[in-house]
């Protein structure tokens, strides 16, 4: 069929009936019906005008007058008759009720904050949990459990507290040629004790005494800590360092509880080497040095003062006491405030939460150090706290009592070593005063 064969139609303005410009009757664009959006409730049902005739075939159109549409049946809603606009409130998108008139629409769910919190602070806990279970492996692999205290015969009985010794020798293993250079250590083979303390820790606050390396003491009876041969006491007499360079760690316990009548719980020991790594992984230790001293033997060359001294300058000054007038006596003073200060600083908060500090600090001391079998990282913890407290002044820091000399070796005053010993035992406030 052709365009010119609908009725009353024609090409150009000759269009027929009552529509465009060349219709018979002509009426304004704007007397067509529109399809039209009412706002508020829509009019009652009911046929709408009639829509311009085409021809007499073309059927009537429904009227959109009512917003229903089809002859006023509710069979399509297109969600204009309510005036409501998609993404406004109330719409599709809207923050408000879903489509339709009323209906709730899928809004999104509020954070459920406490659900949120419940696992982050289990997640933060899971984690360090795991960072300290590993931390503490790795740190008690690190150990060298190499003194076995069960070799040491005919101990003292256990008193209250705890008593630990402790050594810093001049252990020279590990070193390079250039480190001995720098460190003043000399290259003598084997190892001696420079430094010898006992710690004690109680209720009644901490105790530091230092054992002279120049002690008046007797060598007893000992089981040799390789060969397990027993070697008879003769009554010989010694210097203290000369148990250790005789059969090592086992015979110098040995040797103290004869002398002392002390049980010792926990043996340490740090060379050279370590202890300088310790000061230098730490940052320093700041000491308020009493006095100028120059010692061409030890390598110390420092100025009275208050100053932060490294690990070579701080091996310096705890093992110097040619430059001092109380020789030993005054050397064992300075190794017991400047281990005091070292306990104080690897306890700080700088340190021990900056695992940029902590974990340098860890190594190079469990590294170097030799204990017990029996000591475990919370005593050596213990240990640290302990002459931290001392440090502090909550604890008391002192020398063996000596009464003289004899022979050039510093003989003990034995009635103030009984009594000491036993304020030590029963865990007593130490009142005895050292030299």
């Amino acid at each position: 069929m052709r365009m010119t064969d609908w009725p009353e139609a024609s090409t150009g303005d000759n269009r027929g009936g009552r529509y465009g410009r060349g219709s018979a009757s002509a009426r304004p664009e704007s007397a067509r019906v529109m399809r039209q959006v009412r706002r508020g409730q829509a009019p009652p049902p009911g046929p709408g005008p009639s829509a311009p005739p085409y021809g007499g075939s073309v059927p009537q159109q429904p009227s959109y007058v009512d917003g229903r549409g089809h002859g006023g049946q509710d069979t399509y809603d297109s969600g204009y008759n309510t005036g409501q606009v998609y993404g406004s409130p109330g719409g599709r998108g809207g923050s408000g009720p879903g489509p339709g008139p009323g209906g709730p629409g899928p809004g999104r769910p509020a954070p459920d904050w406490r659900r949120r919190i419940k696992w982050t602070a289990i997640t933060v806990v899971t984690a360090l949990v795991v960072t300290t279970v590993g931390t503490y492996f790795w740190a008690d692999s690190k150990l060298n459990h190499e003194v076995d205290l069960s070799k040491v015969i005919e101990r003292p009985g256990a008193g209250e507290g705890t008593n630990y010794l402790i050594v810093g020798s001049d252990s020279r293993e590990g070193m390079t040629a250039e480190q001995k250079k720098d460190l003043h250590t000399g290259s003598a083979e084997g190892k001696r004790t420079d430094s010898m303390m006992i710690l004690h820790t109680g209720d009644n606050g901490s105790t530091l005494i230092s054992l002279p390396r120049d002690s008046d003491v007797e060598i007893p009876s000992f089981v040799g800590s390789e060969s397990g041969k027993k070697y008879e006491g003769t009554g010989r007499r010694v210097k203290l360092n000369a148990a250790y360079a005789e059969d090592g760690p086992e015979l110098l316990v040995r040797t103290i509880e004869h002398n002392t009548g002390l049980r010792l719980d926990h043996y340490v020991e740090i060379g050279f080497a370590g202890f300088a790594n310790i000061v230098d992984a730490v940052g320093g230790v700041e000491m308020d040095i009493p006095q100028d001293i120059k010692d061409p033997k030890s390598g110390a060359d420092l100025k009275k003062g208050k100053q932060t001294l490294n690990g070579e300058d701080a091996l310096a000054f705890v093992r110097t006491r040619y430059a001092l007038a109380g020789s030993d006596l005054d050397r064992t003073k300075n190794q017991q405030k400047f281990l005091s200060a070292l306990a104080s600083q690897v306890a700080t908060p700088s340190t021990v939460l900056n695992p940029f500090k902590l974990y340098p600090t860890m190594g190079a001391g469990l590294d170097s150090l030799i204990v017990d079998k029996d000591m475990g990282l919370f005593d050596l913890a213990g240990m640290f706290w302990a002459m931290k407290s001392v440090s502090g002044g909550d604890g008391t820091s002192m020398n063996m009592p000596v009464s003289g000399s004899v022979g050039g070796n510093l003989r003990w005053d034995d009635a103030k070593v009984k009594q000491l010993v036993e304020q030590l035992k029963n865990d007593e406030k130490v009142t005895v005063k050292g030299n």
